[in-house]
């Protein structure tokens, strides 16, 4: 079968691969008609290995060498293993991202995404971006007749912004800033715009990520590079500052910026991943008791069925789709659009 592997730094290969093993007890083996990628894939291809074990094997996915990337997916179930229950050959389904032990305390919390023994398919073992891929059978989630592949596709980001959302605590009425919209950030937007949160500041460095922003619900857009970001948030909420602040870009300065963009008692998300330690004015945090919380991925069990929900019901991927491609781009009209800034909004990847 097709598929690509990543060897190393700026080298993934589309190749020729063996198929999957027959499916073990819970596992199914997934047809997949569409995948999706994201900066994570990009990062992995410009500077990494950071996560996936190419030269030593991963503690619990087994895993060593070269990698099937992809863990963003849509696919048809042709294989079942033992054991697998509700499911059946022919079902559409979208998998989860990470998989988890359940037995852990977080997985018993209902937090299986801060698994202690969680790994990533696509990351950690073979992933989606290959004609087959098999997967837990507990990870899939059924996709309804009317969401389509592409639509389909998009579960996993999305679940991701919806669980950043609820870690949120963004309500209706409230002042939303969102630093950063692209990527994760685009859905965090437009996932907010569908519950009706009405008030939502835009800031980024591009002015194509900004416009798209508008069109997915934003009612303001600040453009950092050509405007004080703090000036222009505060003239926006009369001086006082955003209820909620929301940090999905990974910059550096972000961070900073998102504690000085809340308001006295409001609360800050971090959702991008930093490359480096940054500092931090806890004496300012203190004394306008901010609150600052994280947010890290999805669960699989609550977030990714509501998010193939409204990727079903509403025009959200249509909105964030940038464009197709086939595996055989994946390289220059993928991962190097997305490295070079190419494209503002959503790759997909056909795999037939």
């Amino acid at each position: 079968m097709k598929a690509a592997r990543y060897y190393g730094r700026r080298d993934v290969r589309i190749e020729t691969v063996d198929e999957p093993a027959a499916p073990g007890p819970g596992e199914v083996v997934l047809a997949v008609g569409c995948a999706g990628i994201c900066g994570t894939d990009v990062a992995e291809f410009l500077h990494g290995p950071h996560l996936i074990p190419l030269h030593a094997r991963h503690p619990v996915s087994g895993h060593c060498g070269p990698l099937i990337l992809g863990h963003e997916c849509v696919g048809q179930i042709v294989a079942l293993g033992s054991d697998v229950e509700g499911l059946a050959v022919g079902q559409r389904v979208v998998p989860g991202a990470g998989m988890w032990c359940g037995a852990c305390c977080w997985c018993l919390a209902g937090q299986s995404n801060l698994c202690t023994r969680s790994f990533v398919y696509g990351l950690h073992a073979n992933g989606g971006l290959a004609s087959l891929v098999k997967v837990p059978a507990r990870m899939c989630h059924v996709v309804p007749d009317s969401c389509p592949d592409e639509s389909a596709v998009m579960a996993q980001p999305l679940a991701i912004a919806l669980h950043a959302l609820r870690r949120s605590g963004v309500r209706k009425g409230d002042r939303l800033a969102l630093i950063g919209v692209g990527g994760i950030g685009a859905f965090i937007l437009a996932a907010a715009q569908t519950r009706g949160i009405t008030s939502i500041m835009a800031l980024d460095v591009d002015e194509q990520r900004l416009a798209r922003a508008a069109q997915l619900g934003a009612s303001s857009l600040i453009h950092v590079r050509k405007e004080d970001p703090l000036t222009a948030l505060h003239q926006l909420t009369h001086d006082s500052g955003a209820d909620v602040v929301i940090e999905a870009s990974g910059a550096a300065t972000s961070p900073s910026l998102a504690i000085a963009a809340a308001r006295r008692g409001g609360r800050v998300l971090l959702v991008g991943l930093q490359g480096q330690p940054v500092s931090l004015d806890l004496h300012d945090l203190v004394l306008r008791e901010v609150e600052v919380l994280s947010s890290n991925g999805h669960v699989c069990d609550l977030d990714l069925p509501q998010a193939i929900s409204m990727l079903a019901t509403s025009d959200l991927a249509s909105r964030v789709l940038d464009r197709v491609i086939a595996l055989e781009r994946l390289v220059p009209d993928g991962l190097l659009a997305l490295a070079e800034g190419r494209t503002h909004g959503k790759i997909l990847v056909h795999l037939f």
